[in-house]
């Protein structure tokens, strides 16, 4: 428990930080980083972790977003290491530090022929929301259009889904959940053991946010 709030003020302290050095005309991304520490969440057939996964896609988005995007976006990740968090504590970072667009990583599990990815956000019922509704569908149809041009993977379209981090932060900006594909499909799960596959998966969601921003 001290470790999470350590960690929780650390990362307040880097938001008042870039605050206070003029950055907060850039887009602020929270990357909600699925699972971690006890929870490994789906586990694919040669053995590799979703919590690894997309462990693996996140720190690789913010390394990307400097060395090609020119820093372009205040990226923030709920978990910088296999450390364990609950949704509520995910959700209320995410809060606090009031990003502008919001996605939760994972990885997906099912028949072994299953493939693809499939992007999730939540239909709220509140007309107040409905603009980052929308929104959220628009960012979710560019990350697609990234990934099955740039790296070929199955377009398994835009969902609805009760999940509690969608239906909280859509409150407060676009939210979206990326199931990346599928760690018990042979082909899949070999594909992302391997770096470059990490790699070619960051930037093609990073280049759905910048055409969706722009």
């Amino acid at each position: 428990m001290r470790l999470k709030n350590v960690i929780f003020l650390v990362l307040l302290l880097k938001m008042c930080v870039i605050l206070g050095q003029g950055k907060e005309h850039q887009k602020r991304i929270i990357v909600d980083v699925g699972h971690g520490g006890k929870d490994p969440g789906a586990i694919g057939l040669n053995g590799i972790q979703e919590k690894d996964v997309v462990l693996a896609i996140g720190t690789e988005m913010i390394r990307l977003n400097k060395s090609i995007f020119g820093d372009e976006y205040d990226i923030y990740l709920t978990r910088y290491d296999d450390s364990f968090f609950t949704l509520s504590e995910r959700i209320n970072l995410a809060k606090s530090l009031r990003g502008d667009i919001f996605i939760s990583l994972h990885c997906n599990s099912f028949h072994s022929d299953a493939r693809g990815m499939e992007i999730f956000t939540f239909n709220s019922k509140f007309q107040k929301f409905d603009y980052n509704t929308r929104s959220s569908i628009a960012l979710g149809d560019e990350i697609l259009r990234e990934s099955t041009r740039n790296i070929n993977t199955k377009n398994r379209g835009i969902k609805f889904a009760n999940f509690q981090v969608l239906r909280e932060m859509i409150r407060f900006c676009p939210a979206i959940l990326i199931e990346v594909g599928f760690l018990n499909n042979p082909v899949e799960s070999v594909y992302f053991s391997k770096p470059s596959s990490i790699t070619a998966i960051a930037l093609a969601i990073l280049s759905g946010i910048n055409n969706h921003v722009k």
